[in-house]
């Protein structure tokens, strides 16, 4: 939902920064690689109690994450180039879920329910995407919702934060990634049977 609405007022420093690094001579897939090599980290520094480190290479990582697309689309976007952002940023997801599960052990099965949500969710938003290219309706069909990115790691940084609430936060942030799955479903249903019926 942020991600959709509030694009457009960081889009400035995203810009910005995707045409710096393109003048170091660095690739969309290179910025989505070095991202990924600062976001995995966080699970580490989370188990280590050392949450400003946790929280400053999640959110850096983050907004890499958003830089390395606006690269993309000034040169020229790859198809591995895709696989290598979506497998990376769900790697980086994991990281501070595991990080978070084993810093904090009874709480292992929320971030294990969280995780299943998380993982059922995407494979929603892939398949539609997918569905969607071969029916004609898009590239790609990005699918919005309550949960987006900048959602996950508002209540990824809680989580960090507020560990004495971190079961709770985990439920929330459970019921958050299931109304999101639902939100996709249906409107999978209404993308899809209406490309259908044409």
């Amino acid at each position: 939902m942020l991600d959709t609405r509030g694009r457009q007022y960081v889009q400035p420093l995203i810009n910005v920064s995707a045409d710096t690094f393109l003048k170091w001579g660095l690739s969309a897939n290179h910025v989505t690689i070095i991202s990924f090599l600062i976001g995995v980290t966080s699970g580490l520094f989370i188990y280590f109690e050392q949450t400003l480190l946790a929280l400053l290479v999640l959110w850096f990582s983050g907004f890499l994450d958003v830089v390395d697309g606006t690269m993309a689309r000034k040169t020229k976007p790859s198809s591995f180039g895709t696989v290598l952002d979506v497998s990376f940023d769900r790697l980086v997801e994991i990281s501070v879920i595991l990080g978070l599960a084993f810093a904090y052990p009874d709480a292992m099965w929320v971030m294990l329910l969280l995780s299943v949500s998380i993982i059922y969710c995407m494979t929603i938003f892939l398949t539609v995407g997918a569905v969607s290219e071969k029916q004609g309706v898009k590239s790609f069909y990005y699918q919005s919702g309550l949960a987006e990115r900048t959602e996950g790691f508002i209540l990824f940084s809680l989580m960090i934060i507020f560990t004495d609430h971190l079961i709770l936060i985990g439920l929330i942030f459970l019921a958050v990634e299931i109304i999101t799955s639902l939100q996709r479903l249906i409107e999978a249903k209404v993308i899809l049977g209406k490309h259908a019926d044409q």
